[in-house]
């Protein structure tokens, strides 16, 4: 109740959104780039990457270890591929960035509804694992219990998003970034004081409390050896990629000011992001050592997270608190993050190019975000509630894989090839999401194993959980395939897209227009005119001293 009313006293602090795309999606751009990276590092550690995380090292050891380093590498393939060129050709939504080059109206439905389906799968694993673990904390047992924990999230989530809009999501990242590094800190902290800082000895305790002893240490606790070394591949893979393309991130890149500022905020959140995967190794390696594998329960099929418990084990009832809040808090970030960046897909892609069929000013156009959101986590929220007590874990590993296998491919090849076009943008997109699903849908992680979705039944002839490896190779070979088959090419728009990613000269000249013309309009013209205007103002982008 208390970070309920903190989160709503944040976002009454910031006033409502005013009815400006650019203030409603993107807060005016005028956060700074230590801001803006506090909220990125607070919307990517969402509440089952904190919690699995510490799961996965306390479980399989070292092999979680490597998964943990994973994220710390999706964050550079975030600041080398992803995070400049996204905001020098986008404006709110994968629809925007796209459409530089590409025919506006396919390709902005596909992308928004691949957004839609990633939004889909994301938004409910986050509302049943935080309904079920914060009502077990909050002692609120049963359907009824999970269901108002669930409730009160949709329903804040709503509020921050369609009163705040962008600046108070961000301030509302800010915090959740804060309290959890703090707690972090904590829970580390009290668990290096009973150890004496004696690190030798904690991971030796926790590989005598292995089923198996030593084998939480060496490589293969998770896969073993032989065919499934490919599978732990086909993991890392997904992480590594998957999360650098998350759409609900893309967003948090255009509320800064210029290209460098994104630059700067992606390194701020990885000097936050190294440490902070450094101390989660520590603690999943504590509660290996301090709780034992043998007394983690089970829930709903999965382990209850052992970050909780140590926490408990470490500090009683207060640390236990301090880490439920910022599970809270943490839910609330990434959901409202969520919502925002599914509406701007739905209201700019779907809504104005398939419904309304036409520009829209920018007053309809806020009005119908707003709804937009509400009706999403209404929806939502419903879906979460019914679908409590299921298995659905394998919608994490679908949802990141879906980001890796049908958004990073069409992004990378829009910016780099200049033979892609409309048609290898359409393949890439729908063709990477429907290997993905097919794999998945017919994997042991919907059928055939006893952590499934359908433990009873055996329909898997896919024999990975993890089906990256497969999906993104066939992602970019579509698009590949697509472009050739088509044939179409426009040199003029490869050249616009270039200069766009390369130097924000394009962006720099669409930034202003925010209603009635659609991204793109002005074509190369407006990218050669920015080039020229900055020449005569002192030189090009590559020139100046950043």
């Amino acid at each position: 109740m208390i970070f309920s009313l903190i989160i709503l006293l944040v976002v009454s602090r910031f006033g409502r959104a005013r009815n400006t795309c650019s203030d409603f999606y993107a807060g005016d751009r005028t956060f700074t780039s230590p801001q803006n990276g506090l909220a990125l590092f607070g919307t990517f550690m969402t509440m089952t990457s904190f919690l699995t995380l510490s799961d996965e090292i306390a479980v399989n050891g070292y092999d979680g270890v490597l998964f943990a380093a994973s994220f710390a590498v999706s964050w550079l393939v975030t600041l080398l591929l992803v995070a400049e060129p996204l905001r020098n050709t986008g404006r709110y939504t994968l629809g925007d960035a796209l459409s530089v080059r590409m025919k506006e109206g396919p390709v902005r439905v596909a992308g928004a509804t691949v957004t839609l389906v990633v939004f889909f799968f994301y938004m409910t694993i986050q509302l049943i694992g935080a309904g079920s673990f914060l009502a077990l904390l909050l002692g609120l047992d049963g359907p009824l219990g999970q269901g108002l924990v669930i409730a009160t999230i949709g329903g804040l989530t709503a509020v921050t998003v369609c009163y705040g809009g962008m600046r108070a999501t961000t301030w509302t990242q800010i915090i959740n970034a804060v309290l959890l590094f703090a707690a972090v800190v904590v829970l580390a902290g009290a668990l290096l004081v009973r150890y004496r800082f004696d690190v030798s000895t904690l991971l030796a305790d926790a590989a005598k409390a292995a089923p198996e002893h030593d084998l939480l240490l060496t490589p293969g606790a998770k896969f073993g050896h032989g065919p499934h070394r490919l599978e732990f591949v086909s993991q890392l893979l997904t992480v590594v990629l998957g999360y650098a393309a998350l759409p609900y991130l893309f967003i948090r890149y255009l509320t800064v000011p210029h290209a460098k500022d994104t630059r700067r905020s992606v390194s701020w959140a990885i000097c936050l992001s190294t440490p902070f995967y450094l101390l989660i190794i520590l603690i999943g390696f504590g509660a290996a050592a301090m709780i034992g594998l043998g007394h983690v329960p089970f829930a709903s099929g999965q382990r209850l997270s052992v970050a909780p418990l140590l926490a408990f084990e470490l500090g009683g009832l207060p640390l236990l608190a301090l880490v439920a809040s910022v599970i809270f808090t943490t839910i609330i970030a990434v959901t409202a993050g969520l919502a925002l960046s599914a509406a701007a897909g739905f209201t700019r892609d779907i809504y104005a190019n398939v419904i309304r069929r036409g520009p829209l000013d920018e007053r309809h156009e806020i009005t119908v975000a707003r709804r937009t959101v509400v009706i999403l986590c209404v929806l939502l929220t419903v879906c979460a509630i019914l679908l409590m007590g299921q298995n659905l874990t394998f919608m994490l590993s679908l949802d990141v894989t879906l980001a890796a296998s049908s958004i990073l491919p069409p992004l990378l090849l829009a910016w780099f090839w200049r033979g892609f076009n409309t048609a290898g943008t359409l393949w890439s997109l729908y063709g990477g999401a429907a290997v993905t699903v097919v794999l998945v849908a017919f994997s042991p992680a919907v059928s055939g194993d006893p952590l499934a979705l359908f433990p009873t039944v055996d329909f898997a002839w896919f024999p990975w959980k993890y089906v990256g490896l497969i999906s993104i190779p066939m992602a970019f070979l579509l698009g590949y395939a697509g472009a050739k088959l088509s044939g179409d090419r426009d040199d003029a728009k490869y050249a616009e897209m270039e200069v766009r990613a390369l130097t924000g000269a394009g962006a720099v000249e669409a930034l202003p227009r925010d209603a009635g013309e659609p991204p793109g309009a002005s074509g190369i013209t407006g990218a050669v005119t920015a080039i020229r205007r900055m020449t005569r103002a002192g030189g090009l982008p590559w020139n100046r001293r950043r």
